[in-house]
């Protein structure tokens, strides 16, 4: 393999690596051997971009890509833990020689030396560190490794000071927090392995602040406070990573229940073939992210006994081709703490998860979120067993395409509700046990969702109020195909999936008779560009029933008709029974 050369460019936006056109991520090349394209980063499509922006975001991600090879080159033998100081020494002495912010970060950045964002200086600051701290087990490089004291020292420093004004705006539980927290974390405790000095990376973490961050930034239902996928893996990510050394034990009563509760947060909503929902912000699917899962499972299952994202460790592990970094065996210091068990409920954040007859469904009726959030209070999410994305979260794009971010953020890419064909407002809904509530998206309208589950189908009954006549709408937003059949002025059936995915079927009916309108989306935000059925399911008046069941292929008997009086929904199932369910309010 040839030596490694690091550019001495420096970084800009990631988010900045997006196709104008088609909305989609470009394609990364090799990072670590090929210069920035001379005809462009290229598009799926056969687009060719080159931008200042788009040369900035590349050198991100290059540089982020070296990071993690260092960690792999600390762990080799001999040649390669020299050829690893050769660049740690080389990045120290371009990092000294940096103006003390980037020049070409946006106003609203909080800024970084190297690259952008101080954010994305303090995670390449992690592994920068981890690889040092690796090198430092050996003790005869400590000598040469105290040249890089003053970089680490200076890039803990840089990290204090974001995390300072983050403080100051009165932003700490920002997820940047985390990060800058375990930056300082990670730099402290390799500069005192150079030094033949054990880290105490518990109290570390806790005179850096790690430690108040996961005590305010998270839900006591385990999730973190924006209720994001993303950022809730991200910043678990940071803990785990910071707590390089720690014993478990050790670790305070409280810390280690976020830590245990976060997990089998994820856990939770996980599919069982370990397909996790892309809620709110963040990449539905990117192979980056799949990469961070599996690193993530393999330190949590070295935190907590049982495997507790074994499933989910498993479904990242098709999707990605990324090596794990290689030291990451033993990264905690004692045996791991007992198992915890996973839950399908989250009533601070919001998500309730069902499951019934091979479907997995999540339920979204919690906080906004904040800058991460979605205008999706209600919305439904269906997954098959085996992780089939019937009708997911469709996810995020990368934040520079404004118009398909706005997309995304909004109520018309999500199955939720929608009154006179204008978003949701920006409002939290409230989980009562097995239904949502919510008052805030409209003004003078009131939505009421809740899910049933049976051995044979799953109920969704979603009930909507106005104060006047209103134009209401009920949103199905497939990932998948969907075929749709009209059986009268009041009822449909729909069949999604197809002969290479698990199928699962609907049958809807609506108080008064809705129109079923197929119409063009948007897929999910992998591949904007894609266009997807869906159904816009709406009446005009001030109130609507819509009621719709779903059954996977599989389950027996099969529904054959599904009918509506006042209060009451009646299911008519293949071996002559009925079953019947109250609308409710």
């Amino acid at each position: 393999m040839a030596a490694l050369t690091i550019t001495r460019e420096r970084g800009g936006w990631w988010h900045a690596y997006v196709c104008p056109a088609h909305g989609v991520e470009l394609d990364h090349g090799d990072l670590l051997g090929d210069p920035f394209p001379s005809t462009g980063a290229a598009c799926r499509y056969g687009c060719r971009v080159d931008t200042e922006a788009v040369r900035g975001a590349r050198t991100v991600l290059a540089h982020q890509a070296a990071a993690q090879r260092l960690r792999h080159l600390a762990c080799g033998g001999p040649a390669e833990r020299s050829e690893a100081l050769r660049l740690l020494l080389e990045y120290a002495e371009l990092y000294a020689g940096l103006p003390s912010t980037h020049p070409g970060a946006a106003g609203w950045m909080l800024h970084g030396r190297l690259f952008h964002q101080a954010l994305t200086e303090a995670i390449w600051a992690v592994a920068v560190s981890h690889a040092v701290r690796t090198l430092a087990a050996h003790g005869g490089m400590r000598a040469e490794l105290g040249a890089l004291l003053p970089f680490l020292r200076s890039l803990g420093e840089s990290a204090g000071q974001a995390r300072a004004e983050l403080r100051h705006k009165g932003e700490s539980r920002s997820n940047y927090t985390a990060w800058l927290a375990a930056a300082e974390t990670c730099c402290r405790s390799a500069a005192l392995a150079i030094e033949g000095v054990e880290p105490d990376t518990v109290k570390l973490a806790d005179h850096y602040g790690l430690f108040k961050h996961m005590r305010t930034a998270m839900h006591e239902d385990g999730w973190e406070w924006e209720g994001s996928t993303y950022y809730h893996l991200f910043v678990l990510h940071a803990y785990l990573l910071a707590l390089r050394g720690s014993n478990p034990e050790r670790l305070p009563g409280d810390i280690a229940g976020v830590l245990g509760a976060m997990i089998t947060a994820l856990a939770g909503i996980a599919t069982p073939a370990g397909t996790l929902p892309a809620l709110h912000d963040g990449p539905y699917r990117r192979e980056a992210q799949s990469a961070e899962i599996c690193e993530v499972a393999t330190l949590a299952d070295q935190l907590f006994a049982g495997a507790p994202l074994a499933a989910v460790v498993g479904a990242a592990a098709r999707e990605t081709a990324t090596e794990l970094p290689a030291d990451l065996t033993g990264w905690f210091s004692g045996p791991p703490l007992p198992a915890r068990t996973p839950r399908r409920s989250f009533p601070d954040t919001g998500f309730a998860v069902f499951r019934s007859a091979g479907i997995h469904a999540l339920l979204d009726a919690g906080p906004h979120g904040g800058g991460h959030g979605h205008l999706d209070k209600l919305s439904l999410y269906l997954y098959a067993d085996d992780g089939t994305a019937w009708q997911p979260d469709p996810g995020q794009v990368p934040y520079a395409h404004r118009s398909y971010r706005t997309y995304y953020a909004g109520t018309k890419a999500h199955p939720t509700f929608r009154v006179d064909d204008s978003e949701q407002a920006p409002c939290d809904a409230v989980l009562d046990g097995d239904t949502g509530r919510c008052t805030g998206a409209y003004d003078g309208v009131s939505a009421i969702r809740r899910i049933v589950t049976d051995p044979r189908y799953l109920l969704d009954i979603l009930v909507l109020e106005a104060d006047d006549e209103r134009l209401l709408t009920a949103q199905l937003r497939p990932g998948t195909d969907l075929h749709v059949v009209a059986q009268g002025p009041d009822r449909a059936r729909t069949v999604w999936g197809d002969s290479e995915s698990a199928v699962m079927t609907g049958q809807h009916v609506s108080r008064p008779p809705a129109d079923f309108t197929v119409v063009a989306h948007p897929g999910p935000a992998d591949d904007p560009a894609r266009t997807c059925r869906g159904v816009d399911w709406a009446t005009t008046g001030r109130r609507a029933v819509f009621v719709s069941v779903y059954q996977s292929a599989e389950a027996t008997p099969p529904i054959r008709r599904v009918s509506l009086s006042e209060r009451t929904v009646h299911i008519d199932l293949a071996d002559g029974t009925v079953a019947t369910h109250s609308i409710g309010r």
